[in-house]
């Protein structure tokens, strides 16, 4: 049985001239890079090259580059280490988005339990955040909004422009989770007037383990990870050369395509909305298909038809030979209905009933209507069971 991959959200493939650069660092530049000899020296090197890359990928400057262990990571830094750095200042009090990766909200919430005023801010049907109401829940003593350039459940896009410049009027700093953005529309923290961006490797045919935090000069930040000197004093721990330089080459095979494998995606993203549209009764498409990355598409099936359990939908598929998500995420067997579904006024069995396809660099039109027929066989049984 073929199978296709179609959960390039979650993580892709490693390229393979990635893989090749990572091996040939791995075998002959081991050395620490904090250390002053000549292999310590031959591994800064190298590093400092490949922060040279990722600063390139976003138009930031190097020394503004903070290699970390993911996304996670670069979100966590950024939620607890601008709170606390905040709280020093006076200012007690974040807003993040209520779609926001759980990188970004378990944080926000932690600092709740610690005593911060910690407020979410709503959006829409179409999962975007609404400007006018992220006006009003800023205030003087806010120290932080947090509001992702991209969702990872639906695609859609934010208006990252307008929230910064709401946030600098009101005295805050603002972050912006990018990890699904990176290699799929141009990222320049300077046009989107950021102070704080999260981004990941392994998102982009690079590999798991490496991200980084963009932190714009003078933004007022605690470290997270105390220890060592490393990352100019701001992220203690050896750096991974190798993942590092897997991180930078994966950028430059992408970005250089990215306009065009953007396209490519979004047509067949398209089609495939129009198929499954074409074939099923009371779908729900919860991506905006006109504000959002090329390459996601989230749809949900209106329980008037027949219930669809989303469990029992992935499992059909993947039995099938198809790798597709839900909204949800499945914790323990069970399957809990996803926040972002359920922040944009899905109800409980459509926020269930959800599956999402992500496409990637392997991604044909065969695979589309491959996937669409199979998704016909799975829906047709359950609704009939």
């Amino acid at each position: 049985m073929k199978r296709v991959y179609l959960d390039h959200s979650a993580t892709t493939p490693i390229d393979p001239d990635v893989l090749q650069s990572m091996h040939e660092c791995l075998q002959s530049t081991f050395g620490n890079a904090s250390s002053i000899h000549w292999y310590g020296r031959e591994a800064k090197a190298v590093l400092e090259r490949s922060r040279e890359a990722i600063a390139h990928a976003i138009d930031a400057s190097p020394e503004e580059i903070v290699l970390t262990s993911g996304g996670t990571e670069s979100d966590n830094y950024a939620v607890l280490g601008v709170a606390r750095a905040g709280r020093k200042r006076g200012k007690n009090h974040i807003v993040v988005s209520a779609i926001e990766h759980h990188a970004v909200l378990d944080p926000a919430l932690a600092l709740r339990d610690e005593g911060y005023a910690v407020d979410l801010l709503e959006v829409n049907e179409n999962g975007i955040v609404d400007v006018e109401r992220a006006k009003t829940l800023l205030r003087p003593e806010t120290s932080l909004l947090s509001v992702m350039h991209s969702n990872n459940e639906t695609g859609a896009m934010q208006p990252i422009k307008e929230l910064a410049l709401l946030a600098h009027e009101a005295g805050a700093v603002i972050h912006t989770d990018a990890v699904q953005s990176l290699g799929k529309v141009p990222l320049d923290v300077h046009d989107l007037g950021i102070d704080l961006l999260t981004i990941s490797a392994h998102k982009s045919y690079g590999p798991k383990g490496i991200g980084a935090l963009y932190i714009r000069r003078g933004t007022p930040i605690d470290r997270l990870i105390h220890g060592g000197g490393q990352e100019s004093k701001r992220r203690a721990g050896t750096e991974n050369t190798a993942l590092a330089i897997g991180f930078s080459r994966a950028l430059e095979k992408c970005l250089p395509v990215m306009a065009e494998e953007s396209q490519r995606l979004q047509a067949l993203r398209d089609y495939l909305h129009t198929k499954i549209a074409e074939s099923f009764e009371g779908t729900i498409c919860n991506t905006p298909i006109q504000q959002s990355l090329p390459h996601i598409l989230s749809v949900s099936f209106d329980s008037s038809q027949g219930v669809v359990d989303g469990e029992a939908l992935i499992m059909g598929m993947d039995l099938r030979g198809f790798a597709v998500t839900s909204g949800s995420a499945c914790t323990s067997g069970t399957l809990s209905p996803s926040h972002v579904l359920r922040a944009m006024g899905r109800d409980l069995h459509t926020a269930r009933a959800t599956v999402r396809f992500s496409l990637g660099r392997s991604t044909t039109m065969e695979d589309i209507d491959a996937s669409v027929d199979a998704l016909i066989d799975v829906v047709t049984h359950l609704r009939s069971s």
